[in-house]
């Protein structure tokens, strides 16, 4: 038996705390929220330019950070102010940033698609479809340099498992044994083509098959599923075994971005997801348990509606930034040798 074909093997039902629970429910409707405020901003144009939201993939962000260590690094491509929120970036700044405000999480310049925060070990937001995917197997690379036994999230979607850069990644990933975990987000559409219209192999995680790399598909609309994929994953990882890769299958239900009326989609198909809706299925599975009360939830609720809110009201009261912003955080060096013809 391979360790594609082991992986492949449902897990045990793991028993999570209600700690565990909470937080799980208290990060994904922050998402959710903040979304749905960006979307309205967006309506208001006080906030500008790309803008791809995260609603119905709540519980890929959530599974993810219960099961790996605030030193390890994430990347990612431009639908990200959900990974960014898990990574312990605050509404605040990331609402600042969607309105270009200096107060931003990277002082008003990325917006939408390029937040980043070394401070939170979180690398992006990357605009350019797949090349997000070297980059965190460079991260990778270097941790394993450093002698860390910290590893990187890189994180991509179905449209990006078809650039050239995920093979040559996945090739010295695997030869070097890097400390990466790939994880495709399986939404079902690049954009508004399906995967079935894209590419001759839809099981996106056999993908790795052809390079030895440990692979599986996860349920993506709940984060149990997705916690203990990543649990699995993050102990091969840790061990000095390489890379392991992961298919996310999740579901996107707003358009591609702002500006895709995603009429390539039936309304039947889109109301089926939401009946898997990771919120609405971990407060049934709260409540059903007796793992938390309703109180509990409301008080939740209560927070992150003030907290999103409040994040609103910082972004429109917050500075643009000064025209003198255009020559800071710029890479330079000072010795290269610059010849004007």
């Amino acid at each position: 038996m391979t360790t594609t074909t082991q992986s492949r093997k449902k897990s045990s039902k793991s028993t999570f705390s209600k700690e565990t629970y909470l937080h799980w429910y208290e990060l994904m409707l922050r998402i959710r929220r903040f979304e749905e405020r960006a979307l309205m901003m967006y309506g208001q144009e006080k906030i500008r330019g790309f803008c791809h939201v995260y609603i119905g993939q709540e519980a890929v962000a959530a599974g993810i950070e219960s099961a790996i260590r605030r030193e390890d690094a994430i990347v990612t491509a431009y639908r990200q102010h959900g990974i960014a929120l898990g990574r312990g970036c605050t509404a605040d700044e990331c609402m600042a940033e969607l309105f270009g405000k200096a107060t931003g999480v990277v002082k008003g310049k990325g917006g939408s698609m390029h937040f980043f925060s070394a401070q939170h070990r979180y690398f992006g937001g990357n605009g350019i479809v797949g090349a997000q995917i070297p980059i965190g197997t460079g991260i990778a690379f270097a941790e394993k340099y450093k002698g860390t036994d910290n590893l990187c999230v890189t994180m991509f979607g179905d449209g990006a498992a078809r650039q050239g850069a995920l093979y040559e990644s996945f090739n010295m990933a695997m030869a070097w044994k890097l400390p990466v975990l790939y994880i495709v987000e399986n939404n079902g559409y690049a954009m508004g083509t399906s995967v079935q219209r894209t590419s001759n192999v839809t099981e996106l995680y056999t993908l790795g098959e052809s390079f030895d790399m440990p692979s599986e598909p996860v349920d993506g609309m709940n984060p149990e599923s997705v916690h203990e994929a990543v649990s699995r994953a993050a102990e091969h990882i840790r061990a000095g075994k390489g890379p392991y890769f992961l298919e996310v299958r999740t579901y996107r239900y707003k358009g591609h971005s702002v500006s895709d009326p995603a009429k390539y989609r039936t309304k039947e198909e889109v109301e089926s997801y939401k009946e898997r809706d990771p919120i609405k299925i971990t407060e049934n599975n709260i409540l059903q348990n007796k793992i938390a009360t309703e109180e509990e939830l409301k008080a939740i609720q209560v927070k992150i509606k003030k907290e999103i809110d409040d994040s609103v009201k910082f972004a429109e009261n917050s500075p643009y930034p000064d025209p003198s912003e255009l020559w800071t955080d710029n890479y330079t060096q000072e010795d290269y040798p610059f010849i004007l013809d």
